[in-house]
């Protein structure tokens, strides 16, 4: 064994710990979650039938899963589908890899953390809603204003995230790469990298959620291609029906996109105890 497997090892050893198992329970999630859906739906239409809220504002939800159903089939709703996905993805992706490097950097140094944290604590808390005039002054009514919206809101979440485990690094570990002989490289690869994953996978799972309502904030405000300037289309023609099914299709896309986030993270984290402990029984 050379000295770097060695070092994983010992970083990573847990004794006595058994190699995972599901918890027994654990199938009942999705069924819950389904029982949750019906009696949300039930009650919905409870309100609607009784006419507690007037249909007008708050139509019954069987005619709103009908226009739905509709739309699945309209080859220009997965047009708007698309648009909203493309600017999410290039948003999200430029905004975690510009994170991922300056983070590792401010991380990494001392003195680049003590400078640039004023600026980071100024900096992220401006809502991204309050940078729309801006988009809207240099891009108008295209796709890079909501880029930019996207970028700046998504960034955060990944830069901090980076930041914490980059710092988060045992020291013990890090003396033990020192006495094994690996450079600074191979101490980044088999130790920083390793402990700052767990907040990476964490921040992407949360930028991919901001990244989407901010995607269809954009395309809402602004009227860049995309579900939010369709579900603005709606709202301003009377059409509550189409709203409300167009609100549900977003919805069911956030869905899919934390469902799929925690999935990559679970494969990519499997070997972490915070995902093992899950399934342990």
């Amino acid at each position: 064994m050379t000295s770097t497997q060695t070092l994983i090892a010992v970083a990573t050893a847990e004794p006595g710990r058994r190699w995972p198992h599901r918890r027994p329970g654990s199938a009942l999630g999705p069924l819950l979650g389904a029982i949750g859906i019906v009696g949300f739906l039930v009650l919905w239409e409870i309100v609607s039938l009784t006419g507690l809220v007037d249909t007008r504002f708050l139509p019954a939800p069987h005619t709103v899963l009908v226009r739905l159903v509709d739309y699945l089939r309209d080859l220009a709703f997965w047009r708007d589908v698309a648009d909203t996905m493309t600017s999410w993805a290039i948003g999200l992706t430029i905004s975690v890899v510009a994170a991922v490097i300056l983070g590792f950097l401010i991380g990494s140094s001392r003195f680049l953390e003590h400078a640039t944290r004023s600026t980071i604590e100024f900096l992220r808390p401006i809502p991204s809603v309050a940078l729309i005039p801006l988009a809207v002054l240099l891009f108008g009514v295209k796709i890079q204003a909501s880029l930019l919206l996207i970028i700046y809101a998504s960034f955060w979440q990944v830069l901090i995230q980076v930041i914490y485990g980059s710092q988060d690094v045992d020291p013990v570990a890090d003396a033990t790469a020192k006495s094994y002989g690996l450079n600074r490289w191979q101490r980044i690869r088999h130790v920083v990298w390793p402990t700052t994953l767990p907040y990476l996978m964490t921040g992407i799972r949360l930028a991919a959620t901001v990244a989407l309502v901010l995607a269809i904030t954009s395309e809402l405000i602004i009227g860049t291609p995309g579900l939010g300037k369709q579900i603005g289309l709606a709202q301003s023609s009377g059409d509550v029906v189409s709203m409300y099914a167009l609100i549900i299709a977003t919805g069911l896309i956030g869905v899919a996109i934390n469902l799929i986030a925690r999935f990559v993270e679970r494969k990519v984290l499997g070997w972490h105890t915070s995902v093992r402990t899950e399934l342990v029984g």
